[in-house]
C-alpha cells in the first residue's frame, strides 16, 4: 500500500481547491471535481467503481459511466502527480482491485480539520474552558471560504453539503453562545446578525440576539427586534428547521357571557383513547372552582396529543367565574425572562383591575434582567397569589420545557402554595427534559401509546378506504401507537408501502430538530442498522445493538451510550440492555428514506463490510446489503458464497431473499453463482417450496457429479411433493438411464420409482429404454 503523500491541501468548504507545495492546481470538469471530492472525503479507505458511479450519477448513471471513470481517474493522477510515468502505478492516488484510494492525511482536507477543531472545542467545553473553546471555534469557522463543495455535481456532495452546512450552523451557534457568555457582547451581536441574514428562518438566533442587545445595554434595539421578528420567509425557503406548526386556535367563553378566551385546539373535535385523562383534567377545574388548587403535568412524546388533550379537555368544560390563560414556550420565549408566564396572565386577565396585574408583571420582567432572581419569582409569586385569591385562575403552559428559567422557578413556587389557593396550574412537556426536574408537580400524567383497538379505531376513521390486514398491521406497526403519526400514516395508505407523507416527514425533523449534530446523525445510523427485511414482515426485530453500533461508528459503546441519552430521555428511542430501538419506527423510516437513494446504498456497502470485517453475524450484514439494496458485486459475492451455510441455518428466509438476488444479477462470477444457486435450491426445498427451476439450472451447468446427483434429487422430490408424480418419475428415469452420479444418488431414485409406482398413469412400462438398460439397472417398470 502506498504511503499517505504529504504536501497536498484539499480544500472543501467552498469551492473545491487544491494545492501540493503551495501551488493550485487545475481540478478540470465538474464531475472530474466530483470524483475528487468523493476519494477526498474518504481519505486513505478504498473506495469502488460502483460507489464512485453511484455517488457521481446517482441511480441512473449512463451507459458510460464506468469508462468515464476511468478517465477522470487517470486525468486526476495525472494533476497530482505530473512527473509519474505514464505506465508507472499512482502513488497519491492508486487503484487495485476495482477499488481506488487517495492517499492523503486527514489532516490535509479542510472538512476534516473542522470536524477535529469541533472535536477539540467539545473537549475544552467538558473541561470548562470556555475561552479555549472560543479560540478553537473561531479557527474552525475560518477554514470556510464560502458554501461546501460549491457547485459540485451528485447525489453524494449534496448529501455532504447538507450535512457540514449544518455542522457549520451549530458551530456558528455555539461560538456566538461563547461570545455572550463571556461578555463580548458586541462581538457576539455582529456575529448573530451576520448569522440571521445567512439563515433568516431560525427564531433562535433573533432570541439570542434580543438577549445580547439587552444585556449589551442596547434596550431600544432589542425590542425593535422583539417587534419585528423579521421578514416574511421567501418562497423557495421551506419550512425552518425545528418550526413545529402550532395548532389553531378556537374562542371559548369563559363565565356567564362576560369575555372569551382564544385556546388552542386539535384538528379533530374528538380524541381516541384518552377518556381517562380527559376525565382527569374536567375535575381539576371543577375543583379549581371550588376552591381547590393543585399542579398537573402531563407528558408525552411529540404527537402523542398533549396540546389536543388540553384543548379537547377544557374546551367548553371551564367553570364560570373562574380564569383560564394560555400560552405554547418555544425556542424564544426561553431567551425572555418571565415570556411563558407572561403570556398566560395576559390571556387569563380581563378589564382595567386585571390590566394593572399584566402591567405590574411586565415591570417584575423587564427587572428580571438586572435584579435578583429570588427577589424577581417572589414578587411575580406574591402577585399572582393576590390574583388568584380574586377569582379562581388556571395557568396553561403548552411545551413547558421550552419556558425560560425565571418563569420555570416561579412556576416551581406557585406549586408550593395551590393547595392554599384556587389556583390550577396545568403543564404539558416532553418527558426527560433536565430543566424540568426542579419543577415539581401534584400529578405527571404520562400519555401512553394508543392501544391496539384505539390505534385501528382512529387509523380507519382517517384512511380513505379501510386498509386490509397486512397494511393495517403494518401502520400500526410505523406508528408504534402515536396518534400523529397513526393519523398521517393512515391518510396516506395504501396496499403497498409508499413515501412518507411530507407533513409527517417534516414533523419528525422538528421532532429531531433539538438535538445536538452528534446525535442526530447517531440517529441516523441507529435507522441504518435497523433496515426493514424485505422477507422480514411485521415481526421483525426493530432493534441496533450498541456494539454493532460501536463497529459501524468506531467509537465505544458506552460513549455511543452517553450521546444517545438525550434521545432516550426524551422517548425517541427505547433502550433495553446492550439495544437500542425507536419507540416509533417511522422514525428511523424518515431518516432512511430521506437519505438520498445513492448515499444509502454507500453506507449500507459501508456497514455491511464493518459488521462482517468485525466478525458480526452473517444475517445482520446480509441485512444491511438487501437494504440498500448493495449490488451483489465480487468481493460481495465471495463473502457471501464463504457465509451461505451458516446464513442458511441461522436466517432461511433472509438467505433466500438474498440468494434469489444474487442468482438474478449477472455481476456474479458463474463459479459462485452455482454454489449460491445450489444453496437456494436446498432451502426453496426445505420451505415446501418450487426448486425446480434452481435445481434444474445447477445440474446442467456443474461438472461435479456428486452436486448434480443432489440437485436431480432436489427437483424430483420437489415434483413429488407438489403432487406432480408423472414429472418426479421423468426425472428418476432420466437419471438412471444416464448414469453419471454416485451410486448413493442412483440407489435414493431407485426408491422413489418404487413409492411413485401407485400414482404414475398411462403405460406401466418403460418403453423408450432398452432391455439391456432395464436389466442392467433392474429398473422397476411394475406400477
Amino acid at each position: 500500500m502506498s504511503a499517505e503523500h504529504e504536501g497536498i491541501d484539499l480544500r472543501l468548504l467552498g469551492p473545491v481547491r487544491v494545492r501540493r507545495d503551495g501551488a493550485e492546481l487545475p481540478l478540470g470538469s465538474a464531475r472530474r471535481t466530483a470524483v475528487l471530492s468523493v476519494l477526498a472525503l474518504n481519505a486513505g479507505r478504498s473506495v469502488s467503481r460502483e460507489q464512485l458511479i453511484a455517488a457521481v450519477w446517482g441511480d441512473d448513471p449512463p451507459a458510460s459511466a464506468t469508462g468515464n471513470v476511468y478517465t477522470y481517474v487517470s486525468a486526476l493522477r495525472q494533476m497530482l502527480e505530473p512527473a509519474r510515468d505514464r505506465w508507472a502505478a499512482g502513488q497519491v492516488l492508486s487503484s487495485g482491485g476495482g477499488t481506488y484510494r487517495l492517499h492523503v492525511r486527514e489532516e490535509d482536507v479542510d472538512a476534516f480539520r473542522f470536524e477535529a477543531l469541533r472535536e477539540e472545542g467539545k473537549r475544552h467545553r467538558t473541561a470548562g474552558d470556555r475561552r479555549s473553546e472560543l479560540a478553537t471555534l473561531e479557527s474552525a469557522l475560518r477554514l470556510w471560504h464560502g458554501t461546501a463543495l460549491a457547485g459540485v455535481p451528485g447525489p453524494f456532495a449534496e448529501a455532504q453539503r447538507l450535512r457540514l452546512a449544518e455542522l457549520r450552523l451549530a458551530t456558528a451557534e455555539r461560538h456566538a453562545a461563547l461570545l455572550l457568555e463571556l461578555g463580548h457582547h458586541d462581538d457576539a451581536i455582529d456575529a448573530l446578525r451576520a448569522l440571521i441574514e445567512t439563515y433568516p428562518l431560525q427564531k433562535n438566533l433573533r432570541g439570542m440576539l434580543t438577549t445580547a442587545l439587552h444585556a449589551g445595554g442596547r434596550r431600544a434595539e432589542a425590542l425593535d427586534v422583539q417587534d419585528h421578528p423579521g421578514t416574511k420567509p421567501r418562497p423557495d425557503a421551506g419550512t425552518e428547521p425545528g418550526d413545529t406548526p402550532r395548532p389553531a386556535r378556537g374562542r371559548v367563553r369563559i363565565g356567564p357571557g362576560e369575555r372569551t378566551v382564544e385556546i388552542p385546539y386539535a384538528d379533530r373535535p374528538a380524541l381516541t383513547g384518552r377518556d381517562t385523562e380527559v376525565r382527569l383534567l374536567r375535575r381539576a377545574t371543577a375543583e379549581v372552582a371550588a376552591g381547590r388548587g393543585r399542579s398537573l403535568r402531563i407528558e408525552g412524546t411529540p404527537g402523542m396529543g398533549k396540546s389536543a388533550l388540553l384543548a379537547v379537555a377544557l374546551r367548553g368544560s371551564v367553570p364560570a367565574g373562574c380564569r383560564i390563560g394560555w400560552a405554547v414556550g418555544d425556542e424564544l420565549s426561553r431567551r425572555m425572562p418571565l415570556g411563558v408566564l407572561l403570556e398566560c396572565v395576559e390571556a387569563a386577565m380581563a378589564g382595567d383591575a386585571a390590566r394593572t396585574v399584566v402591567k405590574q408583571l411586565f415591570t417584575i420582567a423587564a427587572d428580571a434582567l438586572d435584579g435578583s432572581i429570588v427577589r424577581t419569582v417572589d414578587r411575580a409569586v406574591a402577585l399572582l397569589r393576590q390574583a388568584a385569591e380574586q377569582a379562581p385562575l388556571i395557568l396553561v403552559a403548552d411545551d413547558l420545557q421550552w419556558a425560560d428559567a425565571v418563569t420555570l422557578r416561579v412556576w416551581a413556587a406557585l406549586h408550593r402554595v395551590t393547595a392554599e389557593l384556587p389556583l390550577l396550574l396545568i403543564a404539558a412537556a416532553r418527558p426527560g427534559a433536565e430543566v424540568l426536574d426542579g419543577v415539581p408537580a401534584d400529578d405527571v400524567i404520562e400519555l401512553p401509546a394508543l392501544a391496539p383497538a384505539a390505534a385501528t379505531a382512529l387509523v380507519r376513521s382517517c384512511a380513505p378506504e379501510p386498509p386490509d390486514p397486512r397494511t393495517l398491521g403494518r401502520l400500526l406497526a410505523d406508528a408504534g401507537g402515536n396518534p400523529f403519526y397513526l393519523r398521517h400514516l393512515a391518510a396516506a395508505a395504501t396496499d403497498e408501502p409508499a413515501a412518507l407523507p411530507a407533513e409527517l416527514v417534516s414533523a419528525v425533523g422538528a421532532q429531531l430538530a433539538p438535538f445536538a449534530e452528534e446525535t442526530r446523525q447517531l440517529l441516523r445510523a441507529v435507522a441504518f442498522l435497523r433496515p426493514v427485511d424485505p422477507a422480514g414482515g411485521e415481526d421483525q426485530d426493530l432493534r441496533c445493538p450498541l456494539d454493532e453500533l460501536a463497529v459501524v461508528t468506531g467509537r465505544p459503546a458506552a460513549e455511543l451510550a452517553e450521546a444517545l441519552r438525550p434521545a432516550v430521555s426524551t422517548g425517541v428511542l427505547d433502550a433495553s440492555g446492550r439495544d437500542v430501538a425507536f419507540r416509533h419506527p417511522v422514525v428511523g423510516r424518515v431518516l432512511h428514506e430521506g437519505t438520498p437513494a445513492a448515499l444509502r446504498v454507500i453506507l449500507h456497502r459501508s456497514y455491511a463490510e464493518r459488521i462482517a470485517d468485525a466478525g458480526g453475524a452473517p444475517e445482520r450484514v446480509v441485512a444491511q446489503l438487501l437494504a440498500g439494496p448493495v449490488p451483489l458485486d465480487g468481493p460481495v459475492a465471495r463473502w457471501l458464497t464463504a457465509h451461505v451455510e451458516e446464513l442458511a441455518g441461522r436466517a432461511p428466509q433472509l438467505a433466500v431473499t438474498v440468494l434469489q438476488r444474487a442468482r438474478a444479477q449477472h455481476a456474479v462470477e458463474s463459479g459462485e453463482r452455482l454454489v449460491l444457486t445450489a444453496w437456494l435450491a436446498r432451502l426453496l426445498l426445505r420451505q415446501g417450496r418450487s426448486a425446480v427451476a434452481e435445481a434444474n439450472w445447477v445440474a446442467a451447468r456443474t461438472a461435479d457429479a456428486d452436486l448434480e446427483g443432489e440437485m436431480r434429487w432436489v427437483a424430483a422430490l420437489t415434483h413429488e411433493r407438489r403432487g406432480e408424480y408423472d414429472a418426479a418419475a421423468e426425472v428418476a428415469r432420466a437419471v438412471l438411464s444416464e448414469r453419471r452420479i454416485p451410486v448413493r444418488w442412483l440407489d435414493r431414485f431407485r426408491i422413489l420409482l418404487t413409492r411413485l409406482r401407485p400414482h404414475l398413469s398411462g403405460n406401466p412400462t418403460v418403453p423408450h429404454l432398452s432391455r439391456s438398460a432395464l436389466i442392467g439397472d433392474q429398473v422397476s417398470v411394475i406400477r
